[in-house]
């Protein structure tokens, strides 16, 4: 086997190779250190190292080694593994192992293995390459699966029977596809057969697991790619059935809907041209979930989705609770640009007035241009006449709001008279009427009845404080 001393010339794979001697412990980098300067990547600052023998051992003393102190070693003796951060670099130290699954657990029986028992073990051929540490044969490529070739054909495969490989740990199924995805590789027709087959299994994996494998791929260039090979695998269907929901076109009197699936992948590829935002491609992926459940046939006037938005953005809660994704203000974002993807559209026709334009800044807030990006990449029609109508019709928008803002402040406004200034001025305690007088205010403002001041603001208060039988105080 050639060697390869240029892929592992930072200092600590010699100070790993210097203990290891030591300790008389064949050591290896395996993985996707390897398989990225292969594939001539970006370094890869994650470093997975395998020894025969003790992987905790030698990661406690390769700390020693570059003065790293024993209490900033995480050791998971469960697993056998110790990590270590030194200087940018996370790696991970672990015995060479064999692993043995039940049919119906995610949790291996785990005993000491040699090399070969590990490099068994892995996902795919791509990333059983391993170069050897130790000083006789620093740099040594172990390759017994022909991952070298795999990675010059570009193709996903498995070490072993893809049947053995996936059943041990079903998200390998997810892996496949994330890799496939992220390098631009095919997965292998036996091994592609096999998650078909198998998908089902992905069941007994956790949907943290799940979800963190998914997003990788929705960071991906072109997230479709990866999408379109999740559903033709039958694995979105698992932790994303209503996403599944939206394919497919009914036929009824010759009357035909827009195929919603295949719509929603282009608009994620659409806004990742423009966003590395996470979120905001999730929100893109989920804009038209309401149109399943309220899908309807109308003879007068068609196909129609009403109130999809809202339906949609009630779906997001439920669906980031039951894959365990955060209930915080990244849902609420989603949810928020699911609800309101429509609204800008309405804002369009000429006789559109300020008060709707207010309206529509107030309730997207600092979103409001995320909004923007994802309404206009919602335009995936093929003619180019009518993109340029839909794509200059948002920009109209833009400008309005433009206008809006500059002239109105509306963004993100309080009512200029706070809850105290009412009290103190009808010297009254905390009541019902302060919430009335202050909506008031705030509704008034969006309407267009009063410029967003104060003095406006306070001359509207005094009235509406009459009307409600209040009295101004005279101290």
């Amino acid at each position: 086997m050639p060697t390869y001393k240029e892929a592992i010339a930072h200092p600590v794979f010699k100070s790993i190779s210097v203990v290891a001697d030591k300790l008389e412990l064949d050591t290896y980098v395996i993985g996707g250190f390897v398989r990225d300067y292969f594939l001539e990547r970006q370094k890869n600052k994650d470093i997975d190292i395998v020894c025969v023998g003790n992987g905790i051992l030698l990661a406690e003393n390769v700390a020693k080694e570059l003065g790293i102190s024993k209490k900033r070693i995480k050791i998971f003796k469960r697993f056998g593994t110790a990590m270590l951060h030194y200087k940018g670099i996370d790696i991970e130290f672990v015995g060479a192992r064999k692993e043995s699954y039940s049919k119906d657990s995610r949790n291996p029986s785990v005993s000491p293995g040699s090399l070969e028992d590990d490099q068994n073990r892995r996902d795919f051929t791509i990333n059983a390459l391993a170069l050897q540490l130790n000083a006789e044969n620093f740099g040594k490529l172990l390759d017994p699966f022909d991952g070298i070739k795999d990675l010059e054909a570009k193709i996903i495969k498995t070490p072993l029977e893809p049947e053995i490989t996936f059943s041990d740990d079903p998200l390998r199924m997810m892996r496949a596809v994330r890799f496939s995805a992220q390098l631009g590789f095919w997965i292998e027709e036996k091994t592609f057969k096999a998650v078909q087959q198998q998908a089902k299994r992905l069941k007994i994996v956790s949907p943290e697991r799940i979800i963190d494998e998914f997003n990788k791929i929705m960071l991906t260039p072109k997230p479709s790619n990866g999408l379109g090979l999740l559903l033709k695998s039958n694995l979105l269907k698992m932790f994303l059935p209503e996403l599944v929901a939206l394919r497919g076109v009914d036929d009824v009197d010759g009357q035909r809907h827009k195929e919603n699936f295949w719509h929603t992948l282009e608009v994620v590829d659409n806004i990742s041209q423009h966003t590395e935002n996470l979120w905001l491609r999730w929100a893109a992926l989920l804009h038209d979930i309401g149109k399943a459940p309220t899908k309807r046939f109308d003879k007068n006037l068609g196909w129609t989705f009403h109130g999809h938005e809202f339906k949609g953005s009630k779906m997001v809660y439920k669906l980031f609770k039951r894959l365990k994704m955060p209930l915080n203000d990244k849902m609420k974002y989603v949810q928020k640009l699911v609800l309101m993807s429509s609204r800008p559209i309405a804002v369009v026709d000429e006789d559109a007035t300020d008060s709707a334009v207010r309206r529509l800044i107030f309730d997207a807030g600092d979103d409001i241009e995320d909004l923007m990006t994802l309404c206009e990449a919602d335009i995936t029609t093929k003619n180019p006449k009518r993109y340029e109508k839909y794509y200059n019709n948002f920009q109209k928008v833009r400008q309005k709001i433009k206008d809006v803002e500059e002239r109105d402040h509306i963004r993100n406004f309080q009512p200029p008279v706070s809850g105290e200034d009412i009290m103190k001025v009808f010297n009254i305690e905390p009541s019902k009427e302060i919430g009335i007088i202050k909506s008031a205010i705030k509704e008034a403002i969006l309407e267009g009845e009063i410029p967003n001041d104060k003095e406006a603001a306070i001359k509207f208060m005094l009235d509406k404080g009459k009307a409600l039988g209040l009295e101004v105080y005279q101290s």
